[in-house]
């Protein structure tokens, strides 16, 4: 049993409305309540609309909630957190295109009073890890887009959050490229022991990438599911797309979200 020492991230009785007082008023989130504990990775699952991005928002402290706390570290969460990063879809937005792929991942931890030999050491396991090593000198407009949204994962790692919030980060590129990123994602959070919180509409990617999956229903979004996924690592997808225990994963979060009144 986890002890609630290894909580870093709570959530307790979350909402969120939009517009409060217009006509245009709408509530994105309705009463959400979990923990994300170290070492964890926790997938939150659910269609457009389900309120994921502004969840995530909240939790970021980017957002100020309508009502509920978000706790983070054992302290209310009022703005972004220093041990605390995002990665975001938009890869193209999040990079400096007149950096260099290595000064692009050194440039968060950079004003950090990090001694400049940890800074290059950091730059170049993170990039060991993602596989970029060998395009360290190159600008971001000289790789793929999956290749780019890797330096952004990998900026993430030189910082060694606490905790990793990353909202659809794979959505953006094809489906060949994603399910490698995936499998290099759920290798390098294992290895490194990374506190992960993933935001996706994907079903079949919570599964995979998880040790948790939270599933939201259609607005206002409401926890209609924490499953505990059971599934052996490191994962690889030729390992598990004919797995009866990830189908059945995958079938019941369905059922939960489908049975919530979400089309």
């Amino acid at each position: 049993m986890t002890e609630s020492g290894d909580i870093l991230l709570h959530a307790s009785d979350l909402e969120h409305t939009y517009g409060v007082g217009t006509p245009e008023e709408h509530q994105a989130l309705g009463g959400i309540t979990f923990d994300v504990r170290q070492g964890e990775f926790v997938a939150v699952v659910g269609p457009s609309g389900a309120g994921k991005t502004t969840l995530l928002r909240c939790l970021a402290g980017l957002l100020r909630p309508t009502s509920g706390k978000v706790i983070f570290e054992g302290q209310p969460v009022t703005s972004v957190p220093a041990d605390l990063t995002l990665v975001f879809q938009d890869y193209r937005r999040s990079l400096y295109p007149w950096l260099r792929v290595d000064d692009n991942v050194d440039f968060p931890i950079r004003n950090a009073g990090l001694p400049k030999a940890e800074r290059r050491q950091r730059v170049a396991r993170a990039l060991a890890d993602v596989g970029l090593s060998a395009h360290a000198r190159k600008y971001p407009g000289q790789l793929s887009g999956g290749m780019q949204q890797r330096v952004s994962i990998a900026r993430a790692l030189a910082y060694e959050p606490n905790v990793l919030l990353m909202d659809e980060p794979f959505a953006a590129v094809d489906a060949m490229t994603r399910q490698r990123l995936q499998e290099e994602l759920t290798a390098i959070t294992a290895h490194e022991r990374t506190t992960v919180l993933f935001i996706t509409h994907a079903i079949e990617e919570a599964v995979f990438l998880s040790d948790r999956v939270i599933a939201l229903s259609g607005r206002p979004g409401r926890i209609v599911a924490d499953l505990t996924i059971d599934l052996p690592r490191p994962r690889r997808w030729d390992g598990l797309v004919n797995d009866g225990r990830f189908a059945a994963y995958r079938d019941e979060l369905t059922r939960c979200i489908h049975g919530s009144g979400t089309a």
